[in-house]
């Protein structure tokens, strides 16, 4: 039916479920950008009880946000399905690690606060880009998850630096 042909191409030479990505992302990057809500996520993350100290009903947000984000898992279980057509708790296993190293690369902080969808997209992108390419060169799943974790460090050292580089220098008295 109709959950079966998620994942399959149709005429537009996507197949329907990676239009479906396409809007939730648009829909969140809208979402993030231009409404409070947006700007209260990007608050909390930056800096809990400063935001709590601005007005920002920091619990509440942070409900709303882990409610978007099980919705988000829930398409993504669809998806996942509909490209395998069986159900298997395990399948998923050890997707944390990539999910994470895609967010880092794309440019979100660890520290919090900064970050866009359109960046974790393309993070995705290469993430599979470098799994594919693992499973080509015919490479076992614990090399793989050794040269996401290698990929990960990059990323946040990458960004540790940066940070250090922005916080101003006090001067000398």
């Amino acid at each position: 039916g109709w959950l079966g042909d998620l994942m399959v191409s149709g005429n537009s030479g996507l197949a329907p479920g990676v239009w479906i990505l396409f809007l939730i992302a648009a829909a969140f990057a809208g979402l993030l950008r231009w409404t409070p809500l947006g700007r209260h996520f990007f608050a909390i993350g930056s800096n809990e009880e400063t935001a709590r100290l601005c007005g920002i009903r920091v619990e509440r947000v942070k409900v709303l946000a882990y409610v978007l984000g099980i919705g988000c898992a829930g398409v993504a279980a669809l998806l996942q399905f509909s490209f395998l057509s069986m159900g298997d708790p395990t399948t998923a296993e050890g997707y944390e690690l990539r999910v994470i190293a895609a967010v880092v690369i794309g440019g979100a902080s660890l520290s919090g606060g900064e970050g866009s969808i359109l960046g974790t997209l393309i993070g995705a992108l290469i993430m599979v880009v470098v799994d594919n390419g693992c499973t080509q060169m015919g490479l076992e799943n614990w090399i793989q998850d050794v040269v996401t974790g290698a990929i990960i460090l990059a990323a946040v050292l990458v960004d540790r630096a940066r940070h250090l580089q922005l916080r101003p220098r006090p001067r000398p008295r």
